[in-house]
This record gives structure tokens, sequence and C-alpha cells, in this order.
């Protein structure tokens, strides 16, 4: 398993940007789908995006397509949230996570390493 620390949350204006960041540990980074999902107080945890191991083939949750971008860098083992256009519907701790499979990577059980979560919140 990798592990996993997020970094970059804070609180932001709505319409404002933050970049979150994920730094993964360990020599296999690039053999893992990588995805960010966040939880709302009194919700479940939601998909929010993945990107595969290529680095190319992305994957969003329909409310924030357009707006957030996920990146990957592999020789740095960090993969990136740039989140635009933010809005207070936003607000939820966000939470990288590491996929070692083939699945499609839409659901928590596919994943099998977590950060710790980094808090966003986006004022109206």
């Amino acid at each position: 398993q990798v592990q996993l620390v997020e970094s970059g949350g804070g609180l932001v204006q709505a319409g404002g940007s933050l970049r979150l960041s994920c730094a993964a540990s360990g020599r296999t980074f690039s053999s893992y789908n990588m995805g960010w999902f966040r939880q709302a107080p009194g919700k479940e945890r939601e998909f929010v995006a993945q990107i595969r191991r290529n680095g190319v083939t992305t994957y969003y949750a329909d409310s924030v397509k357009g707006r957030f971008t996920i990146s990957r860098d592999n020789a740095k083992n960090t993969v990136y949230l740039q989140m635009n256009s933010l809005k207070p519907e936003d607000t939820a701790v966000y939470y990288c996570a590491a996929d070692r499979g083939y699945g499609l990577g839409f659901s928590i059980v596919e994943y099998d390493s977590w950060g710790q979560g980094t808090q966003v919140t986006v004022s109206s």
C-alpha cells in the first residue's frame, strides 16, 4: 500500500480557486489509479474525480465537471485537484485515494489506501 498525505485545503470565497495536492510514498505510485473523494457533514463520502495510471484518462462527478481538473505527476508521486469556480456546496473534507485494481473507480470500496483528508470551506 501507499501512504497518502493531502494538503492545500482552506477557506475561500465562492467563485474562488484552490489546488489540492496528494503526496504518495513508495515506488509504485505510477501503478495506481488515483481518486479524489469528498465528505460533507452528515453526508456520505462521494466520488469527485479519478485519473488512471496512464495519466491521461480522467473521470469526474457531474457536480464538478468543467470546474475541477485532476492531474498527476508520477515523477513527484503526486496527484492534484485544481478546483475553480468554487461553490458553497463544495464545502467538505477532501480525501485522496489509491486504487490498484482495474475497475471503474467510482466506489470507495475499490480503493486500497486513503489519506487523512483536507478541509475545504467555501463561503457565500
